[in-house]
């Protein structure tokens, strides 16, 4: 059953509300500073309006008897055509606020109009900027600037009124409007493309988990043949031909483990239907009397066979659970070597085969586990007499520094095909599959050698010619 909770879905929500949350936030504070921005722009322009037309004023204006006295003709056209290139209107008002003369073309606009004495206090003290409709001079509110006109009496500056210049508010209300639109339309479209593009890379990276999360199922359930594909060289890439290493590790210990029980069942099958066969012979009188000893002898070696191979099955059950504990100690591999060949002596002498390297070996010692090399040295010089030909020879070879310590035995005979060199460390590798030549061997000596070598820090090397020789050697680390 698959998880609705999935990785991609929250990510698709976060990748939403992330995206939303950034271009709220984005928008807000762009449309803000654009507006603040516009705002600036226009106060900057109104002032400067407002200043030039005051010096003009001031150039054609007076004072008689305290009142303020203005040139209404020339003045009147002037603020025209400051406030069709300002865009705005214009007035004129005195200290109490009254408007004495505008742009704006209404006649009534000045009757009986008057500014708030609050908006004129602050225009004549210094200058005055804000949104306000000015007293209900406007019906709706307005952006306007106001700033101080003053005429000389007596030598002393007299201020004597007010220029102010007012916009209406909606062009920044416009603006803004604007603004928001354009921003909206493209955030909109910016928003859609990052969220498809952001989610198609997300998909694209977890396709590959999934796929891994599938394969693993499958492995679960004994199939070890599902691999994910490796498409990019990034981190996921990695993981995937990390994944791909393991799927191939398992593939190949599971089939360790087929092959493992079919040629246990092989090995014990065999002896145990000769061991059968022949007891129900002699029991049911099949086998005449005299014949039985034979057959018995027989039966005989077919049960110490069956011994040795549970023998050697508990060795590797050891080697392989890693709980084999080495005994090391100082001991002469040349008196391991002699007491071995003393064992082989009788086939030595049956095949007549000419042993060569001891005479002259040096006795040396080595820091190692004596019973575990002792089953090295035997496994090795058992194989080199059972397949020497007959009149062949074996020759040993040992030599040791101060790093190492290797072992070497070469024997004379049908050899190892090259196809076949790197294979017969494996379990229960045969080398003849009919087992016509190795009826005693079970296929695990060599294995066994070569997990005991490395498992003291060494290795094993194995060269052969076809139809001449066969050669073992390994080595192990010497003690410091």
């Amino acid at each position: 059953m698959k998880s609705k909770n999935t990785l991609l879905k929250k990510y698709l929500l976060i990748n939403f509300i992330t995206i939303v949350i950034s271009f709220f936030v984005l928008g807000v504070m762009l449309t803000g500073s654009m507006s603040n921005y516009w705002e600036e722009e226009k106060k900057e322009l109104l002032t400067k309006n407002a200043s030039l037309v005051t010096y003009m004023v001031q150039r054609n204006s007076g004072i008689l008897n305290g009142k303020l006295c203005i040139d209404m003709n020339f003045v009147k056209g002037a603020l025209s055509v400051f406030s069709s290139s300002a865009d705005a209107d214009i007035f004129v008002v005195n200290q109490e606020g009254e408007i004495v003369i505008s742009s704006i073309e209404d006649i009534n606009f000045s009757v009986n109009r008057k500014l708030p004495e609050t908006i004129i206090k602050e225009a004549l003290n210094d200058k005055y900027a804000g949104i306000s409709n000015f007293g209900g001079i406007y019906d709706d509110r307005c952006y306007g600037v106001g700033v101080p006109l003053t005429a000389e009496s007596n030598g002393q500056t007299l201020k004597i009124g007010a220029v102010f210049t007012v916009s209406s508010t909606r062009q920044m209300t416009r603006f803004r409007t604007d603004s928001a639109k354009i921003f909206s339309t493209s955030s909109l479209f910016a928003f859609i493309v990052s969220f498809l593009a952001s989610s198609w890379i997300y998909y694209k990276m977890t396709k590959p988990l999934k796929e891994m999360s599938e394969a693993a199922r499958e492995f679960g359930g004994g199939n070890f043949e599902r691999r994910v594909p490796v498409v990019t060289k990034d981190e996921i890439g990695q993981l995937a031909i990390s994944f791909n290493n393991m799927a191939d590790s398992l593939e190949i210990s599971e089939n360790a483990r087929r092959n493992f029980i079919a040629n246990v069942s092989h090995e014990l099958k065999t002896p145990m239907t000769t061991i059968s066969g022949f007891i129900d012979g002699v029991l049911d009188g099949t086998i005449e009397q005299k014949d039985q000893k034979h057959y018995l002898s027989i039966v005989s070696n077919e049960t110490k066979r069956l011994s040795r191979l549970v023998v050697s099955m508990l060795e590797l059950s050891r080697i392989d659970g890693l709980s084999y504990k080495f005994c090391k100690k100082n001991f002469d591999i040349k008196k391991v070597l002699i007491n071995i060949i003393l064992n082989f002596k009788t086939q030595i002498e049956e095949k007549k085969i000419t042993v060569s390297g001891i005479d002259n070996m040096k006795s040396f010692f080595i820091y190692s586990d004596e019973d575990a090399i002792y089953q090295v040295v035997y496994n090795l010089v058992e194989n080199a007499v059972k397949f020497t030909n007959v009149g062949g020879s074996i020759s040993f070879r040992a030599e040791i520094d101060l790093e190492r310590v290797s072992f070497c035995i070469r024997n004379t005979g049908e050899g190892i095909d090259s196809s076949q060199i790197n294979l017969i460390f494996d379990k229960f590798y045969k080398i003849d599959k009919s087992r016509s030549k190795d009826k005693k061997g079970m296929g695990l000596g060599l294995y066994i050698v070569r997990t005991i070598v490395r498992l003291h820090g060494g290795d094993i090397l194995a060269k052969s010619e076809k139809g001449r020789y066969c050669e073992f050697s390994f080595w192990l680390p010497q003690k410091v």
